[in-house]
This record gives C-alpha cells, structure tokens and sequence, in this order.
C-alpha cells in the first residue's frame, strides 16, 4: 500500500515537472509592429500541471480597476492575477456560458455584465462578491417575447447606464434596456443590407468618439466581415471598415480598438479605424476558426478561433481563443 502510495505520488510530481520543464523550453513570440508591438508569456494562465486552468471556451475577457483578469468559460468565469494565477471563480449554472462581459465601475462596485447565449438571458453581477443584481430577457413590451428565440452574443453599457444587448446568434434585434432593466427600445434586423446584421456577434461602446457610439461586430454580413457604428438611440451611422474576416468582439483603449477574428488573428485600428497591426495570425486554414484544436496543438504566438481580448491599463492584451480545451494568452506590449 505504501509502496503504491510513493510510486503514484512520484508519477505525479514526475508528470508536473515534466510538463513545467515543456513550459520552459517555450520561448516569448514577437508580433505586431511599430507601436503595437507585442511578446507572448508563455504558458501564462496554465495550472501549475501545465494543463489549462478553465476548460472550454467560447467567451470574453474583462479587467476590474485592480488589474485583475477575467475570463469567461462554459463552467463559469475565471479570475486570474496578472501573473497567470487563478485568484477567484464563479462557477455553476448561473455563471455558465456568458459569450460577451463588459464591467462598469459604478457606485455601489464593480459590476460585470454577461450575455449568455446558450441560457437565453443578460445578467448583471458584483465582480468581487459574485451577486447576481439584473436578470435581462426578451422584453415584453417589445412584441417580441413570444416570436422569436433569445440567444444574446454580445452586451454592452452606455455612461447614463443604459444596457445594449444583442441577439446575435438569433433575430439580431439589439434590445436596449434602462440601468434598472426596463425596456426602452430595439433595432436591427438579420439580413444582408447595409443597416442589416448577419450575425451582430461582438459590440461596445466606442468611447473614441464624443458623443459615445456603438461599435457592433457583423461577422458573417456577406461577402465578409464588418465593423459598423450606430448611435445610442439605434441610428445607423456608418459602416466603419470591411472584409476584416469574421469580427468576434471589440474593446477600446484610449484611440485604438482590439477585434478578434474567428480565423485566428486578432486586428488593432486606430481612431481612423485604419489597420495599425495583426497579431496571432494563424496560417493554416484547417486550424485558423477551429474550436476542436487541443491544448496539444496549440503552437506558440499562433491563435485559432479568436473570440474574446481587452487591455490592461499598462497596453498589455489578454485574448481568448474559442476552444475545446480553454485557451486565453497575455501579449505584453513591447514600449520603444
């Protein structure tokens, strides 16, 4: 029994090593250029075994006023500490499957807001407590409750408090709800015209611009993906650029946007929205917008189904891959 004991517990502390040893080898990749230029951490977010830490992922990522990281993951949300240790979790049923998070520092705390595609509804929680305050559906009010299916993508806030959310992976309406949860208005429809959405996929509010917009990702509009802008009070304004592959999601530092594509490559634009640099940019087509790549596989500095990112406040980005086996990376940005 003894003798059983040592040589399991030696298996294991041998497997740990040896996976800590294949995490050394790994060397930082540089990406980007000129300004946004960026080195990979290596094994950054992994367990001390060397595996990941989350599980699978199809989500967003957010950074509270502390710097630390948070990711959403199919068995709830993971908080990492900039060094890449899980500090805190919120795991279960009410926390699974948020597809998009945005988090707002407001008067009574920081609040993370989530839309949960798989479980049909927009949440609000306490980012430290992990206190669900705001449960956001299909309003009645809007005619709509009883029509179509709710399956919401991608959430976002406006300074008064105003909530956006969109039912990206269904009708593609964009509801747009008070800070209290009361329904004021929707917009938008699925299709392929200018002022129509073929999957309103990622959305934030785009704080580059005085006043304040909404920047929506239309990922599969034909014949590829678009970035476009609306006003606050569902005005179509523009259509900001074009064929940038399947845009997933945004999220705004100061004059720059970060936005993720699906094929795997992750696409910086500056307050002209034009292309400053692309990072992660995966070669190969069979691996590039490829959930089933495992941990494995996964190559240094190479992306594959690229969901979710956001910015530290020292220009750092954190991005999540769309994977079977959890994948998010921190890029550290490289100052001249």
């Amino acid at each position: 029994m003894k003798r059983s004991l040592f040589v399991f517990l030696t298996t294991l502390l041998l497997g740990v090593a040896n996976s800590a040893l294949a995490q050394s080898d790994v060397k930082p990749v540089r990406m980007g250029c000129g300004l946004m230029t960026f080195d990979t951490v290596p094994g950054w977010g992994l367990r001390p075994d060397g595996h990941s830490a989350i599980g699978s992922t199809h989500g967003g990522v957010v950074i509270d006023k502390a710097g630390n990281i948070y990711t959403s993951a199919a068995a709830g949300v993971f908080v990492f500490s900039p060094d890449g240790k899980v500090v805190q979790s919120y795991l279960g049923k009410e926390y699974s499957n948020i597809h998009d998070m945005e988090i707002r520092e407001e008067t009574e705390g920081e609040f993370i807001y989530g839309a949960r595609n798989k479980d049909a509804e927009g949440i609000k929680f306490n980012a430290h407590s992990g206190e669900i305050v705001l449960h956001l559906g299909v309003p009645a009010e809007s005619g709509l409750k009883d029509k179509i299916k709710f399956s919401p993508t991608a959430i976002t806030v406006a300074s008064n408090g105003d909530i956006f959310l969109s039912n990206g992976y269904a009708s593609n309406h964009i509801f747009k709800y008070d800070k209290a949860g009361k329904y004021l208005m929707h917009f938008g429809s699925k299709g392929n015209g200018m002022k129509e959405f073929n999957t309103a996929h990622g959305m934030t509010l785009d704080t580059r611009y005085e006043p304040n917009r909404l920047l929506i990702c239309d990922r599969n509009h034909t014949p590829r993906g678009r970035l476009l802008h609306y006003s606050l009070d569902g005005e179509f304004i523009d259509e900001v650029i074009r064929d940038i592959g399947e845009p997933t999601s945004a999220a705004i530092q100061g004059d720059y946007v970060s936005v993720p594509d699906l094929k795997g490559r992750l696409v910086i634009l500056d307050k002209t929205n034009t292309i400053m640099a692309v990072v992660g940019f995966n070669p190969d087509p069979a691996k590039g917008r490829n959930y089933n790549v495992p941990q494995s596989e996964w190559v240094e500095g190479i992306f594959s189904g690229t969901h979710g990112s956001y910015w530290d406040a020292d220009g750092n980005l954190y991005v999540q891959d769309w994977n079977v086996d959890g994948r998010i990376m921190k890029l550290v940005r490289v100052k001249n």
